[in-house]
């Protein structure tokens, strides 16, 4: 019964990490919007170096906007600072503003 608490815990704990790990600020351009559904389309900027020039084309992410509002003030191809969380597999986006 103590292992189960505990193996539990750790599951809960890595899961709260996992959530909050993309919750950093990131950069990157607008490719999408879709503000029927309060969705976004982000193509993210590589930071450093690896595998190529610094400032290259990142993964392209989609993301639910936490509030319909955030998108009116974005088009396609804006260069955007956001903050994302993971829920369930879900991108949240909590905040966006143009560069």
């Amino acid at each position: 019964m103590g292992t189960t608490k505990f193996i539990l815990a750790g599951a809960a704990a890595i899961s709260m990490l996992a959530s909050s790990a993309i919750a950093d600020d990131l950069t990157g351009m607008v490719t999408r919007i879709d503000r029927l559904n309060s969705t976004i389309s982000i193509q993210q900027t590589q930071k450093g170096t690896v595998g190529g020039s610094a400032g290259g084309a990142g993964a392209l992410q989609q993301y639910k906007a936490k509030d319909a509002a955030m998108l009116d003030a974005v088009h396609a191809g804006d260069r955007v600072s956001y903050s994302a969380t993971d829920n369930n597999g879900t991108g949240t986006l909590t905040k966006l503003q143009k560069q």
